[in-house]
């Protein structure tokens, strides 16, 4: 997944250098912290290996994190961009979301060989493994390593890579999703372009399938909807901020049309 915010700005600060720094964040958690050059900044915790944090050359922070988030296993980070894996919502038979985001990932010291941009200076790569207690509710050993990477435009790209390392080599099926939380003002004052005339299930009326109508999504009460067969690009629009940010994802070939947005606002 790639994300770039953009929105008018009286003026640039001044350069500074590229670095990613190892530290502490609420609680203890571990985390690692990414600038560039220009003043852009994100955060990702290991527990959860979960983007926590994304500022753009101003210092206004891009996504949410709700007040309550407790930062504390083995609850789950309330914001950010939480990973769900090995299942996304309640499809299929373990807790919602799956057991990714509420695990303590690993720093991937030896990653595969990776093509990067020698532009991006600032990047981090996570790695998680099933304990033995992830194998008794999931029967499937795997390797998850994420790379999270800040461009030196201030574009946050997400980049996961699951392999099956089952001894017997036993396939297996799994359902994945970043589940972001942008930060946006009054969302009255924002729409989302890119999902017309897509089926979604709405989750307000029991998963019931129905078509978008309409030029673009825009909110007048609570939304929980999953839209399928998403376009590669979306663009969500803060009228009130005016700020874009533009979404892209790439990958997942074998998903098939089953391609999901999952779309959840509460007012």
């Amino acid at each position: 997944m790639a994300a770039t915010s953009s929105s008018p700005t009286p003026e640039s600060p001044q350069p500074r250098a590229s670095f990613v720094e190892r530290t502490k964040g609420p609680s203890g958690l571990e985390k690692i912290v990414l600038r560039e050059a220009r003043g852009f900044s994100a955060e990702v915790h290991l527990y959860g290996g979960q983007v926590t944090s994304w500022k753009n050359d101003h210092g206004d922070e891009l996504l949410f994190v709700s007040s309550k988030a407790i930062f504390k296993p083995p609850k789950a980070i309330r914001g950010g961009i939480p990973i769900c894996f090995p299942q996304f919502g309640t499809h299929g038979n373990l807790e919602k979301h799956g057991f990714a985001r509420n695990r303590l990932w690993a720093i991937d010291d030896n990653p595969p060989p990776f093509p990067i941009s020698t532009a991006v200076k600032s990047f981090a790569d996570l790695i998680l493994k099933p304990s033995e207690e992830d194998l008794k509710i999931w029967p499937h050993s795997f390797e998850f390593r994420l790379r999270v990477a800040l461009g030196p435009g201030g574009d946050l790209v997400l980049t996961s890579r699951i392999r099956n390392t089952n001894n017997d080599g036993r396939p297996f099926s799994f359902t994945f999703a970043y589940h972001t939380y942008f930060s946006v003002s009054d969302i009255s004052e924002v729409r989302i372009e890119g999902l017309e005339t897509l089926d979604y299930l709405d989750n307000l009326k029991g998963k019931e399938r129905s078509t978008e109508q309409g030029d673009a999504i825009v909110f007048e009460s609570e939304v929980d909807k999953i839209y399928l067969d998403a376009p590669k690009k979306i663009a969500i629009i803060d009228h009130e901020k005016k700020r874009t940010f533009v979404v892209r994802k790439d990958g997942l070939p074998d998903a098939g049309k089953l391609t999901m947005i999952d779309l959840f606002v509460r007012i």
